[in-house]
This record gives C-alpha cells, sequence and structure tokens, in this order.
C-alpha cells in the first residue's frame, strides 16, 4: 500500500462545480443532524426544570439518541446497498426532519424521548450515508479535501449553530432550535434532491441477496475488522477527555462558566479552517503519512490540557484550541482511509457498522474517562491525567496499525 498522494489529469471546471455543489449540500447534511444532536446537552438546566426529571433522566435523553445511532446503523448495514444512494440519503433525511420536529412539538418527558430515539435512528444512518456517498463520488485522489470540507459541519455547528440555537432556546423557549433545524433541514432537503447525482453502480448483485448476507459480507472480511478497529482508535483516546473538558477547567484550571463559550468558539473557528487545509495536505502528501503527522501532533495538547494546572486564560485557549484543530484533524485523512478500506459494493454496509461502532466507542470511552477521574474534598478534579495518558497509548497504537489497512482507490461507480 502506497501513502503518497497520486496524480491525476487535469478536472473539467464543469465537473468540478458539480462536485462543490454535492459536498456543500452533504456538509449542510452534516450541519443540521450534529446541531441536532449537540444542542440537547446545553438545554439540560431547561428541560429538567420543565419536565421535574433528574440529571440521570436528562442523561438518558442524551444517551439515547447514540444508543439508537448505533443499533440502526448496525441493523441498516443489511439492507443499505440495496437502494441506490441519493433515494436513501433523502428518504432518511426526510425521516430526520419529520423526528426533528416531534422533538419541538413534545409535550412530555416521554413524547421527547420517544422523539430523540426517532431522530438518533435516522441520524445515525445520516452519517454513514454522507460519508459513502463521498466515497462512491469523489475519487480517492481527492478524497481528503472533500472529507475535509463535509467535516467542517461540525466546526461550524460548534461556532453558530449551537450558539444560535441556545439564544433561540433562550428568547423563545426550548421548542424554538428543533423548529429552527426542522426548517433548515427542509432548505437542505431541496439543495441535495437538485445536487447529489445518482449512483447506482455498487448495486450490482446486491439486491439478489439476502439481507444478512450483506452484513455477513462486511463482517468476514479481516481488512474491514482492521478499520473498524482504527476507527475505534480513533475516538477512543479523545473521548475519554472530551466529555470532562468544562468540568476540568472550571474546576482545577480557573475557567469561569461565562468564559467556557470562548473554548468552544475559539476551537471552532479555527476548525472551520484547518479542517479544509488537512483536506488539501491530505491529497497532496498522502493519507497515511498525513494521519501519522496530525495523530503525533495531537498527543501535545492532549497531555497539556489534561495535566494543566491554574493558568491565564489566553494560555487556556492556545492548549484547548490546538486539542480541537489536530484531534478533529487526524479525522480528515482517517475518515479518507476508512471509505477506501471496503469495496464499493459493500461501502455502504461497511459504513454504517463503522457508525455502530463508533457510537459504542464514544459511549465506553466516556463511560472510562468518567471513572478515571474523581474529586477531592476541596472539589477539584483528579485522575484527569490518566485520560491524556490512555490518548498516548491508543495514539501510539493506532499510528502503526494504520499501516495494516489494505485499501481501494478505484474510482466512483457509474451513474444513471
Amino acid at each position: 500500500m502506497s501513502s503518497t498522494a497520486s496524480t491525476a489529469p487535469p478536472i473539467p471546471s464543469t465537473l468540478m462545480v458539480r462536485e462543490r455543489l454535492l459536498l456543500w449540500s452533504l456538509a449542510a447534511i452534516n450541519f443540521t443532524h450534529i446541531v441536532d444532536f449537540m444542542v440537547m446537552m446545553p438545554l439540560g438546566p431547561q428541560l429538567t426544570k420543565l419536565f421535574h426529571v433528574s440529571d440521570a433522566e436528562f442523561g438518558l435523553l442524551v444517551s439515547a439518541y447514540s444508543l439508537a445511532a448505533g443499533l440502526s446503523g448496525l441493523l441498516v448495514s443489511m439492507v443499505i446497498d440495496r437502494f441506490e444512494r441519493k433515494r436513501a440519503l433523502l428518504l432518511v433525511y426526510a425521516g430526520f426532519a419529520v423526528a426533528t420536529l416531534a422533538c419541538g412539538l413534545a409535550p412530555s418527558y416521554g413524547a421527547l424521548l420517544a422523539a430523540r430515539v426517532a431522530a438518533g435512528v435516522f441520524g445515525g444512518v445520516l452519517g454513514a450515508l454522507v460519508q459513502t456517498i463521498v466515497g462512491d463520488a469523489v475519487p480517492f485522489e481527492r478524497r481528503g479535501q472533500a472529507m475535509g470540507l463535509v467535516m467542517s459541519a461540525f466546526s461550524m455547528s460548534t461556532v453558530a449553530g449551537v450558539p444560535l440555537s441556545l439564544w433561540m432556546a433562550s428568547r423563545w423557549g426550548w421548542h424554538m432550535p428543533f423548529f429552527a433545524i426542522t426548517a433548515a433541514s427542509l432548505v437542505v432537503l431541496v439543495a441535495a434532491w437538485r445536487s447529489v447525482p445518482l449512483l447506482r453502480g455498487h448495486m450490482t448483485g446486491v439486491s439478489a441477496q439476502p439481507p444478512i448476507t450483506q452484513l455477513k459480507r462486511v463482517l468476514a472480511e479481516p481488512n474491514h475488522w482492521r478499520a473498524f478497529a482504527l476507527s475505534m482508535l480513533m475516538l477512543s483516546g479523545s473521548f475519554s477527555i472530551i466529555p470532562y473538558i468544562t468540568i476540568y477547567t472550571t474546576s482545577n484550571v480557573g475557567l469561569s462558566q461565562e468564559q467556557v463559550p470562548y473554548v468552544y468558539f475559539a476551537g471552532g473557528v479555527a476548525t472551520l479552517f484547518t479542517a479544509r487545509l488537512w483536506g488539501r495536505l491530505t491529497d497532496r502528501w498522502g493519507k497515511v503519512l498525513m494521519f501519522r503527522v496530525i495523530s503525533v501532533l495531537a498527543v501535545l495538547p492532549m497531555l497539556a490540557l489534561t495535566h494543566l494546572p491554574v493558568v491565564a486564560l489566553p494560555v487556556l485557549l492556545l492548549v484547548t484550541t490546538a486539542f480541537f484543530v489536530f484531534v478533529s484533524g487526524r479525522m480528515v485523512p482517517g475518515m479518507a482511509l476508512l471509505t477506501a478500506a471496503p469495496e464499493p459494493s459493500v461501502r455502504g454496509s461497511f459504513m454504517s457498522v463503522n457508525g455502530a461502532l463508533q457510537s459504542a466507542a464514544m459511549g465506553v470511552s466516556a463511560w472510562v474517562g468518567g471513572l478515571m477521574i474523581s474529586r477531592t474534598p476541596e472539589g477539584l478534579v483528579q485522575g484527569y491525567g490518566r485520560a491524556g495518558w490512555l490518548a498516548l497509548v491508543t495514539t501510539l497504537i493506532m499510528v502503526w496499525w494504520v499501516g495494516r489497512l489494505r485499501l481501494h482507490t478505484q474510482s466512483a461507480p457509474a451513474r444513471g
């Protein structure tokens, strides 16, 4: 396997325009479902007071989405490659919009919980479908830039989506963010209908098989398991750190609650630019090389953040911003590599299973991170540094492990 970037002939301008419109539509889909997931967490104070529920019951609202996303990804993996990609994307995205509208209309805690499960079912499949379409529609030599653009949606959700949603909630109530996401989803749905091409090349021979056969094909391939292991390693170290950043920095580093938005705003603005930079460098220097370089660089802010003493705000923002830039940055070449691990005929199923395993990895890692920390009698967090060392170990393993992947770098399947 070569880690060097491949050369390609000049690309016609009309093709580049169509490809850009496709990628911006996919990024917008990513943006809406990421904001839908993220906005629940800061709405906690309003919802616990309104519905008279405990913190644990509110936590179920958050975790129900991830659990539903993981389970739906696993189930859908058996049939997703039997459908043309554009039709599947539009149907799933329409279901997501309806589920999000149900969240805003929910009159009780039970109704909201059911709506969050439904949103997770569709949202989990959406993430895998977006990545699959990038893999199908964009040649391998340009896939790093494509992933960088599509994944910049996470930065936009941090910088604009969540703060705007919280402003709406404070002004018009907790329902309004979900209504706004639904309205935005309808606009994006039309844009996707116009810009996403028909992708049928993966369907040859798939519809004649029993649904379980496709899942068996995915799980029987050793190279897929190497890719799944890499995917889970990418998330294991970082998600033992991320859920506790606010707790640690406000308890141990001197950050006030009013200053917390600065951390995410600075990180979001920086990654908005660096995600696309990593994409260009990934295609120019090679995906394996860039994955290794960014992963090693990410260790520095992970260790610094988890061992940080009381520091001035500019120093803290420098560390946290570097954390977001490099930790999220390694996902750009990482996901470009993962889309090339399966053959096109099983790419949708593979990415659905991968999404389910990623959800599990995030949940387990967050739980392990919580076990590592405790509170002193003074209220300070202790043991957070262990999460940093765990991140170092997982990084060293995956930097070696990525060289074991076998890649399928053929161009996109035929359209019709």
